[in-house]
């Protein structure tokens, strides 16, 4: 792939609108997407993941890495649809007319029309999985579609419950799989699956083909995690640790942190047969793209782990980690019981007489509080010899065991923040990691100032070890993927960055990600942005991403926007967001050294006037920690072929690709 600097857009396939009514954007709409944006000289499409999600809309919970989703399908182009057309349209006509379209409305409505088309045809389609047929033929080169198939079949005989709550099937091996699948009594279920499988990739790779053939470069997104309940979990638990659950450390949006309940990788496990499974992912990606985005790149460095019975992931530590041990602690004059005081909540006993007295639903009544301080003492806690000062129970492994003991309302939030409170986490008997918030936490805050200076002294030592072993591993792993695909490597590189990520990504040539919001000078006075001729070549600039909000909505709502004028060189500008505003900030972007300059299609449509939608609110496709009918559920406010006809839009979008890099004064 070239190092040609390209202008992007980023699309949801779900938002697409053609010039035939449908009830949710389709593969096939790819194609006249990429007629528009050859002709506004965009030279990149990136798309959100598209793999099958079932009935929950993220795309990011994926129930597998490999099987695309059916909301996707052109159910007209089916050659097996031409007598269910009707039928077709009117699922067409009901939903296509939407603002944003209703996910499992769409969803289930598809899947029962495809049943019906599926029943009406299943004799040809057997005949076609027959030996020597197209649909064997197709079995053979995707391998994973009978894990896949054998799976959704399950699945769904099981009301879609996650795979850990069906009765049977479990714990299944390769050959328990293969011998389900061999079945005859579930071989026309199982080739439903297939049949669907096989018509989405005849369409998505007709639309990368017409993609391609337009010039234009098409990235994917391959998330790193894979959900709990998927296939590749299911089917390969080898390589996951499931004891563990995945997620991002406490900062200023998520003060508690991020539990996504997604496994960690079982790298030492994944080694053995030579990384098979993400090679396989690789392989399956690059029949589409050129170009691919590894959500959460700092995961092959790292990954920050929590406990499954804990909701947040405020004790969470990394792994790996070099850990401080018992005997580290004992070196700097720590008895057992300091050391426990170190890595143990503790609660005295008038704060839990506070909380009954004054937390939510709290009581007045003496008798009532001493009744529920009774049950909290007995239940949750032990007492420290004679003072007042209490223990949680042994038994209590997480925040999860605590809403368990069913206490008095009051108390949780109290129960919850002690849980939370502690400088150390005692992972393994003997073995420590330290917490995010340590320095707030009443155990380092009681230390003197000679304590805390050794005791940073020792967690720098273990920090800058942990790098090493970071960087090893980030470089180790991503390697693979760099030299088992032709396809260019983007790497969504924001959060708690180690110093060795960036000099790993430069190194392999992996593109890193610069969101022109958050990349800042955090550490200075006002916190200024870091100026568009520094940001790397190896890098993708972005003003919005799919979690955050439009460029519109955080200017008029988010922004300081005499700070971002006086950064892009211009007096103050309007404090609504119109044409005028996008042209000039956009324009400043664009200039940035990145290789690739992408934004949100919001955000380009917004350069002409005819788009706006009357809330900027309405025009996101996610927002975080939120679970509605909302998410990500975007569609185009016109079709393409309309968008198109847009002179004004179509110019000024073109303009943007004609401004070069800025230098360095």
């Amino acid at each position: 792939m070239s190092k040609t600097r390209l202008l992007g857009a980023v699309v949801p396939v779900g938002a697409l609108r053609s010039g035939k009514l449908t009830a949710v954007g389709e593969f096939p709409d790819l194609a006249e997407f990429a007629l528009l944006c050859k002709k506004m000289k965009v030279g990149l499409i990136q798309l959100l993941p598209v793999n099958d999600t079932g009935y929950e809309s993220s795309p990011y919970f994926s129930l597998t890495a490999f099987a695309l989703h059916p909301l996707y399908l052109r159910i007209d182009d089916l050659p097996e649809a031409e007598p269910f057309k009707d039928k077709s349209e009117a699922i067409n006509r009901e939903f296509g007319g939407q603002t944003r379209f209703p996910y499992l409305k769409v969803l289930r409505a598809k899947m029962e029309l495809l049943r019906e088309i599926y029943a009406k045809n299943k004799s040809a389609i057997e005949q076609k999985a027959q030996a020597g047929g197209s649909l064997d033929a197709w079995i053979k080169q995707n391998p994973w579609a009978k894990y896949y198939a054998v799976y959704r079949r399950l699945k769904e005989s099981n009301s879609e419950h996650s795979w850990k709550e069906w009765p049977e099937y479990q714990n299944v091996s390769a050959e328990d799989i293969a011998a389900l699948w061999q079945d005859s009594q579930y071989r026309e279920e199982h080739l439903f699956w297939i049949w669907l499988q096989e018509a989405l990739d005849t369409q998505f790779s007709a639309a990368a083909k017409a993609v391609a053939e337009a010039g234009i470069v098409m990235e994917g997104d391959l998330p790193i995690l894979m959900n709990d309940d998927s296939c590749d979990v299911w089917a390969h638990p080898e390589i996951f640790i499931q004891e563990l659950s995945a997620g991002a450390p406490p900062d200023m949006y998520s003060p508690d942190g991020q539990n996504w309940g997604f496994p960690l990788y079982n790298w030492a496990a994944q080694e053995k047969d030579n990384y098979a499974w993400w090679k396989q992912r690789l392989a399956v990606a690059g029949k589409y793209y050129q170009a691919y985005r590894i959500d959460h790149v700092l995961g092959f460095f790292r990954i920050w782990s929590s406990s499954r019975r804990d909701y947040s992931a405020a004790l969470g530590r990394f792994i790996p980690f070099t850990p401080v041990t018992s005997s580290d602690l004992r070196k700097l004059g720590y008895d057992k019981g300091r050391i426990r005081w170190l890595s143990q909540p503790h609660i005295p006993t008038d704060d839990l007489w506070q909380a009954l007295r004054t937390g939510p639903d709290h009581l007045s009544d003496e008798a009532d509080i001493a009744a529920a301080a009774k049950k909290v003492f007995s239940k949750a806690l032990d007492r420290v010899g004679e003072e007042e000062l209490w223990l949680f129970k042994k038994k209590i492994k997480g925040e999860k065991d605590i809403d368990a003991l069913k206490l008095h309302p009051s108390v949780r939030p109290l129960l919850f923040s002690v849980w939370r409170n502690r400088m150390f986490l005692e992972y393994e008997k003997g073995r420590f990691s330290p917490t995010w918030n340590y320095h707030d936490s009443r155990a380092f805050s009681s230390l003197s100032a000679d304590e805390k200076k050794s005791m940073e002294e020792l967690l720098e030592k273990r920090r800058i070890k942990s790098e090493k072993i970071w960087e090893n591993q980030g470089k180790k792993l991503l390697s693979v993927l760099v030299e088992s695909s032709p396809m260019l490597p983007c790497a969504e590189d924001l959060g708690a960055v180690p110093l060795c990520v960036p000099k790993v990504l430069t190194k392999l040539k992996i593109l890193g990600l610069r969101v022109v919001r958050w990349h800042r000078r955090w550490d200075l006075n006002k916190e200024p942005y870091i100026p568009f001729e520094d940001y790397p070549e190896l890098s993708v600039c972005t003003a919005a991403v799919h979690d955050s909000s439009t460029i519109r909505e955080w200017w008029e709502r988010e922004a300081n926007q005499e700070q971002f004028s006086g950064f892009i060189g211009l007096p103050v500008l309007p404090k609504g967001y119109n044409p005028g505003t996008a042209k000039a900030i956009l324009a400043k972007t664009v200039s940035a050294r990145s290789r690739f300059r992408v934004f949100q299609i919001q955000d380009l449509l917004h350069l002409s006037a005819k788009w706006y939608a009357q809330d900027p609110a309405s025009e996101r496709v996610n927002v975080p920690g939120t679970y509605n009918d909302f998410n990500w559920t975007y569609r185009l406010p016109a079709s393409v072929g309309e968008i198109g006809k847009d002179r004004d839009l179509v110019k000024a979008v073109a303009e943007l690709s004609k401004i070069k890099a800025a230098k360095k004064v």
